[in-house]
């Protein structure tokens, strides 16, 4: 019999953001990548991370960074027994282009409504 509370939380990736992960140089990928696994069971991330409630509620980002540029992962901490990752990129400036909280912000919005749309079945 499988302990339900050990099971590792699933991630579902919005749109591109996978791609755009997977192109980000590989020590940052590994640390990203390492934290989101440790958030599919129930830890806390290794890297940086802070609170995104400018995007909507429950909305969180992994900062990861190396001499070049500034990586980020946005994710909608778990729902049920899914973590969505909205929204990856990389910056170059310490503020967060208009672009990329949209981007995020419209991906939130497809997730809450798929969301309600299984509920109301």
């Amino acid at each position: 019999m499988t302990d339900l509370a050990h099971t590792p939380a699933e991630i579902h990736w919005e749109s591109d953001s996978k791609e755009v992960l997977s192109g980000f140089p590989s020590e940052v990928k590994v640390s990203l990548g390492y934290s989101l696994r440790r958030l599919q069971n129930g830890e806390l991330p290794v890297c940086e991370t802070r609170s995104m409630p400018s995007i909507g509620k429950g909305v969180w980002e992994l900062k990861e960074s190396d001499e070049r540029a500034w990586y980020r992962v946005i994710y909608l901490s778990k729902i049920g027994s899914v973590i969505y990752v909205l929204h990856c990129f990389e910056k170059d400036s310490r503020k967060t282009d208009k672009r990329d909280v949209a981007a995020a912000r419209a991906r939130l919005k497809r997730v809450l409504d798929r969301i309600q749309g299984e509920k109301d079945k």
